[in-house]
């Protein structure tokens, strides 16, 4: 597995211990999760999900840069930020290109994002695009080695609780590791140049 530049997993684990530092501490007694994102630097790895077309192994995806975004259906504003920069990204993309590059939206909120609710969320940013989750232990499990962090806090919303997260973009090469790591509201250039960047390599 290619190592990570150095710069980035500095401003990465940066950004991760400021979120989790200055996120107000939650009056839910019970959080979804909450991983310690800043152990270690995020490694990564294969993982199996569900949407719904059936089973989603990131295994499969070999030969393709896949871009992952962990949010949920409810957030208001950031998650559609970040994924309408990945459809800008998808859609400035050739045929031949697009082909090879997956996105995809994991929902950090099973207990509501249903599968279906999930693909025609992220089918509406873009119709390649895929939303998929697991089970809240399967979710923790694969968001900290990642390094997403995020958490239940009660307030006021549509879906009567909210989940504070962190809205970084992973890019993983075509050889299945953890290419590189964007931040929140990152260019639907910036998303572009690094994906072309891996397809002329691959």
């Amino acid at each position: 597995m290619k190592r990570l530049n150095t710069t980035i997993v500095i401003l990465v684990l940066g950004t991760l211990l400021g979120w989790l530092v200055s996120t107000s501490t939650p009056t839910s007694d019970e959080p979804i999760a909450l991983p310690n994102a800043v152990e270690s630097a995020p490694t990564g790895g294969d993982f199996s999900l569900t949407s719904a077309d059936g089973p989603f192994r990131l295994q499969d995806q070999r030969g393709k840069v896949v871009l992952i975004y962990f949010g949920y259906t409810f957030c208001s504003d950031v998650c559609p930020t970040n994924l309408a920069l990945m459809a800008q990204a998808l859609n400035a993309m050739t045929d031949k290109d697009l082909s090879r590059v997956q996105g995809l939206f994991i929902s950090v909120d099973p207990e509501r994002d249903k599968i279906e609710m999930l693909k025609k969320y992220a089918q509406h940013f873009h119709d390649t695009m895929q939303g998929i989750t697991g089970s809240l232990t399967d979710i923790a499990e694969i968001s900290k080695r990642y390094g997403a962090a995020y958490r239940k806090v009660e307030g006021e919303s549509e879906g009567g609780y909210l989940v504070d997260h962190s809205s970084n973009t992973y890019v993983i090469a075509p050889d299945g590791s953890l290419h590189t790591i964007l931040p929140h509201a990152a260019s639907a250039q910036e998303i572009l140049n690094v994906t072309r960047k891996l397809l002329a390599k691959s």
